[in-house]
């Protein structure tokens, strides 16, 4: 297992990823080539209903400096460099967007074996300043997550959570939305020559009084082609197989039913990535 507890994103993200990750009801190709420079190109595009919208990406490395450039079909330009170790565990990241004046923002992480820090502020005259901390080991770990907005004088977020991991099993309790919804996950390796998990979330609403339970599960027929699948208690069934058909090329195709409303059509997606 990795050293340190890591940062405040990592809690609970082996099960988003499970339950999550990869599923969709559009239609995505994404292609990424190299020049002979080492910069990757990265075109994508994705067909939501009528609507069509695309983007290029652009990545260069050299030594610890990465520079992502992206340009959509909505004339945004976004940029991201991102330096590592300027100190020993220490990260900085600059990103910005064109035209929007207000996206400027500088981000420094901190990586410790007992630690996981991330700092971040807008470059502008009255920023939003954002502090998320984590604290204990790769077992167990302690953190939160907040934000204050220095035009309007109060935070706009405040977030906690907590974390247990072991060999085969990883357990996270979060508290969100201001304090106003509780999520609680859990992730369990199987088997792991087959890359079988199961994992469930369970997240509470106090203001509505809800709850969302949502199970999911996935496997490896081989080595190159996974699949997996997901129920909630809103009756919303999903799946997907997955296939490598050659290094880092994927193709992914997924499906969702309502089985409260069996009536309506079923929704599917397919996503379709192209590397050399």
């Amino acid at each position: 297992m990795v050293k340190g507890p890591g940062l405040y994103t990592d809690i609970g993200k082996r099960a988003r990823d499970l339950l999550y990750r990869d599923y969709q009801a559009d239609h995505k190709f994404t292609i990424t080539t190299f020049s002979p420079t080492g910069v990757a190109i990265t075109s994508s595009g994705t067909k939501k209903g009528e609507v069509f919208l695309a983007d290029v990406n652009t990545q260069l490395k050299r030594n610890n400096v990465t520079t992502d450039i992206k340009v959509d079909t909505n004339s945004n330009l976004s940029t991201t460099i991102a330096v590592d170790e300027l100190a020993p565990g220490l990260k900085g990241i600059l990103s910005f967007k064109v035209p929007d004046q207000r996206s400027g923002k500088l981000e420094l992480q901190y990586l410790h074996d007992y630690a996981g820090i991330s700092t971040s502020v807008g470059l502008t005259a009255t920023p939003i300043i954002n502090f998320s901390g984590v604290f204990g080991t790769n077992l167990a770990a302690l953190g939160t997550d907040v934000a204050y907005d220095t035009k309007t004088g109060a935070f706009t977020k405040y977030n906690a959570g907590i974390s247990y991991t072991n060999a085969d099993v990883i357990a996270a309790l979060t508290l969100n939305d201001k304090g106003e919804s509780l999520n609680a996950s859990y992730y369990h390796i199987v088997k792991p020559l087959t890359n079988t998990s199961v994992g469930g979330e369970v997240n509470h609403n106090f203001a509505t009084n809800q709850n969302t339970i949502t199970v999911g599960t996935q496997h490896a027929l081989d080595p190159l082609t996974t699949v997996k699948a997901r129920y909630n208690n809103h009756g919303k069934a999903n799946a997907l197989i997955q296939h490598e058909w050659r290094p880092k090329s994927l193709f992914t195709i997924s499906g969702e039913v309502d089985t409260h409303a069996i009536d309506k059509s079923a929704k599917f997606g397919i996503a379709l990535a192209l590397k050399p």
